[in-house]
């Protein structure tokens, strides 16, 4: 198994995109229940403010880094991670693979119209695909909460996609893995937006140069800059704390 570094408190597989489908495919086989995150800036905030977020990270089978900033923290800090998974590209590997394999996938989040139209996207794009169910990411009580862990579990799913913001999406995953069983079980936040391209995905360059959460702010600023320029502006302090200590030890 491939090592893995902490990073804020937080554990994160330093794996490329290639031995990350190699391992999710190994999840898939067992059949036994996996779930899987990514963090990137504001996901490493939030954990550094949640011990409960933190603690669901680190349970997870299979953690990812989705945010160049992040893998530059890793390079600064000695431990450098290979490269970014980013949870779009690797959503749209999973899908695509999912055709090629057989795998069943249920789509879980948005609004109804939003979900319906990534499974129909992914259904003309990919023939062989099958979308064991879906569903809208609203609901108001622990009751009916029980109810769509149970619709997802009766799905007989291989793959679950939940596009949820943070940190519902991994409390949700971390309450109700052990029910739904899911063998592969992966929070996408705002993917299914980019997916049918209600939200643009930023040119290739701003991605590799770690600009992509910019692309995001200038498409929706009203709603990403408390994100961007307040709450996560903790994470300069979180690394010049995390590179103190390197430097004691």
């Amino acid at each position: 198994m491939d090592a893995a570094i902490t990073l804020m408190g937080c554990r994160i597989d330093n794996l490329s995109m290639e031995e990350t489908l190699g391992r999710i495919e190994g999840f898939i086989r067992s059949g036994k229940p996996h779930q899987h995150v990514v963090v990137n800036v504001d996901k490493l905030v939030k954990a550094g403010r949640d011990p409960e977020l933190r603690r669901i990270i680190n349970a997870c089978a299979l953690v990812n880094v989705d945010g160049m900033p992040v893998v530059w923290a890793s390079r600064l800090l000695g431990k450098p991670l290979k490269e970014r998974v980013a949870g779009v590209d690797l959503f749209e590997a999973l899908m695509r693979r999912a055709g090629e394999r057989g795998w069943r996938v249920f789509l879980l989040g948005a609004r109804a119209e939003v979900v319906a139209a990534v499974a129909e996207t992914y259904r003309r794009r990919y023939p062989q695909l099958v979308v064991a169910g879906w569903r809208d990411g609203y609901w108001q009580d622990e009751a009916e909460e029980a109810a769509v862990a149970e619709q997802v579990r009766a799905s007989g799913a291989d793959l679950l996609f939940v596009a949820i913001g943070s940190p519902k999406k991994e409390q949700f995953l971390g309450r109700w893995q052990e029910t739904m069983r899911i063998p592969f079980a992966m929070g996408v936040g705002g993917t299914f937006d980019v997916a049918i391209g209600r939200v643009k995905r930023a040119p290739r360059w701003m991605q590799r140069a770690g600009l992509e959460w910019f692309y995001r702010f200038l498409q929706e600023p009203r709603r990403m800059f408390r994100r961007y320029f307040i709450e996560d502006m903790a994470f300069v302090w979180l690394l010049a704390k995390e590179f103190a200590h390197a430097r004691r030890h």
